[in-house]
């Protein structure tokens, strides 16, 4: 019976035999399709086993990229050996993403739809090979063997996504490695990059370098909820170089992830205020006393709709562009612009949004900022690409061409799909890993409504009200983490896992309705998983509670009672 998260589609064994990996077994990459996801395991693998997993002759890892693959002279199907390969018959019946591995006492063959494909089948080789796959040096006395099996396998969507807000409490590069990492480890192939928000500008922006002098260092942080008394009074900060950022998008890309960066317009801009005062209404207030904001909730200083606001974004996002391209990713493509809790208090108060609103013949300041979401869809086609924005771009009208990240529930996915526009479903009732795990006194900085690892994995992304056509506007569906209360690494990996696991069986596997799938049978699966994730050195909650380093006794948290409202 196997333990594999997400559950494949097919799977069988054999009679507990077993395929034994030793010192003489090599990997084959058989089409340069394959060449990456060969290099790629046998880096995992033989930090973990030790053994050198060579490949024969010259078609080892240091061969050049873009090199012709040399014939195999052992055979076609040597004895131990592990064998990579890209199929576009199988393509063609699971999809790019879909795989089939088989094993033989003897041998392993894995073979992709495409090489993202091929990718997903070594993560789940890795899996079968057992938790010690998953450290970086070798523990002395294991053998290594992969049970005879064959697993067919594809996924139920094609977005499946994990956003990081790494405005409000930053995570360096190294972590977002890392983080990467874990994603595809669960077969999650989108990870939504929340660069910018009042509290800090992340992103390095070379011809307007205040945006990370300024932008990107707070004066002191609230600790705990918006309510919270409490206060760490020390500079906070930190940025992305682009240099970094490029790393970023270049590992994610080995990696068959979509990186989707987000600049948040026009709301939630005060470190870009801050840094260029004249982006703000000053004609309301005084934007030059605006500093990065030290606490969290929705901020009333947003952008003025002025055509000098849309060059300085223009001037950003040309920026963006180029650090993350189109071709680094199945979805990268998409640009995110944030489009949400943009309070219209101040452009009512403005002379200037005001006028605005009359030239442009617009009813209100919902349309105005529906206008400003239109004017970056329509700048972002013009460079093929597209527009992505939370569920309030829907406010005034939606922007054409634009997609929709749906949060505040179901109703703008569905809104927007029956409108013919893609959706990628987030609601917060249900998957904003933010919000606490248990209803327990002790959990840490409690957020939210209680989202139990149960309650995620009994999470549908389609909502019954979408027609069959309707629904394959669904292009799948994202995780969110918002790191207000999260301070540190490990609170992140608190909030995140074990419920990440769960998340991604949901976004992977062919699930029945939610009250008929079998948590029982996860719950068994995860008693493995938990392993995989020790030795991956995740701070996950355990199954029994926090630790007690884990908790954060008289920090002011944010509980709401009773179930999450079906919206």
């Amino acid at each position: 019976m196997t333990d594999l998260i997400p559950a494949p589609r097919q799977f069988s064994d054999h009679d507990d035999r077993f395929f034994e990996l030793g010192v003489e077994t090599r990997l084959v990459a058989d089409d340069e399709g394959a060449r990456g996801v060969e290099r790629w395991l046998r880096g995992a693998l033989g930090a973990a086993t030790g053994l050198p997993l060579t490949a024969p002759g010259p078609a080892d890892a240091s061969a050049a990229p873009g090199a012709p693959v040399p014939d195999d002279t052992s055979g076609a199907e040597g004895a131990n050996t592990i064998r990579f390969s890209v199929d576009p018959a199988l393509g063609a019946e699971l999809g790019d993403e879909g795989y089939r591995i088989e094993v033989t006492p003897d041998t392993a063959r894995l073979t992709g739809g495409g090489p993202a494909g091929l990718f997903w089948a070594a993560q789940t080789l890795r899996q079968l090979l057992g938790p010690d796959a998953y450290r970086r040096a070798p523990l002395p006395g294991r053998t290594w063997r992969l049970p005879v099996t064959r697993v067919e396998d594809a996924p139920r969507f094609a977005w499946r996504g994990l956003m990081l807000d790494v405005s409000r409490h930053f995570t360096p590069k190294d972590g977002v490695l890392r983080h990467l990492d874990l994603l595809a480890a669960h077969k999650l192939n989108v990870f939504h990059f929340h660069l910018t928000d009042d509290q800090g500008w992340r992103i390095e922006i070379k011809r307007y370098p205040r945006l990370t002098e300024i932008g990107s260092w707070r004066a002191r942080t609230k600790y705990g909820h918006r309510a919270s008394p409490l206060w760490e009074d020390k500079p906070y900060g930190g940025h992305y170089t682009q240099d970094d950022i490029r790393e970023i998008v270049a590992y994610a890309a080995e990696r068959h992830i979509s990186v989707i960066p987000e600049i948040d317009i026009p709301g939630h801009s005060q470190a870009a205020i801050s840094a260029y005062p004249e982006l703000g209404n000053t004609d309301v207030i005084d934007t030059t006393s605006l500093s990065v904001w030290d606490t969290w909730g929705v901020n009333p200083n947003v952008l003025a709709p002025t055509d000098n606001t849309l060059r300085f974004y223009e001037g950003v996002l040309e920026e963006v562009l180029d650090l993350f391209p189109a071709g680094a990713g199945r979805f990268s493509e998409f640009v995110h612009i944030g489009g949400d809790e943009c309070p219209k208090d101040q452009w009512k108060q403005s002379p200037t949004a005001q006028a605005r609103i009359k030239e442009l013949g617009l009813r209100d300041e919902d349309e105005l900022q529906s206008w400003f979401i239109r004017h970056f869809d329509t700048w972002l086609t013009a460079r093929g690409r597209r527009l992505i924005g939370w569920d309030e771009i829907l406010e005034g009208g939606l922007a054409p061409g634009a997609a929709v990240s749906s949060w505040r529930g179901y109703q703008g996915g569905i809104t927007a799909a029956r409108a013919g526009h893609d959706v990628v479903m987030c609601p917060e009732q249900q998957v904003y890993l933010d919000h606490r795990q248990d209803p327990g006194a002790d959990e840490p900085v409690p957020i939210g409504w209680v989202r139990s690892l149960e309650d995620v994995y009994r999470f549908e992304p389609v909502p019954p009200q979408l027609t069959p056509e309707e629904a394959r506007h669904v292009l799948g569906t994202q995780a969110n983490v918002w790191t207000e209360v999260m301070e540190t690494p490990a609170r992140v990996d608190y909030q995140v896992y074990p419920r990440l696991a769960a998340f991604a069986e949901v976004a992977w596997s062919p699930l029945p309705a939610p009250a008929d799938r079998d948590f029982a049978d996860f719950d068994r699966r995860m008693a493995t998983h938990y392993r995989r994730l020790d030795a991956l050195g995740v701070d996950y909650r355990p199954p029994t509670g926090p630790l007690p380093r884990q908790r954060r006794p008289g920090v002011l948290g944010r509980p709401i009672d009773g179930a999450p409202p079906a919206v």
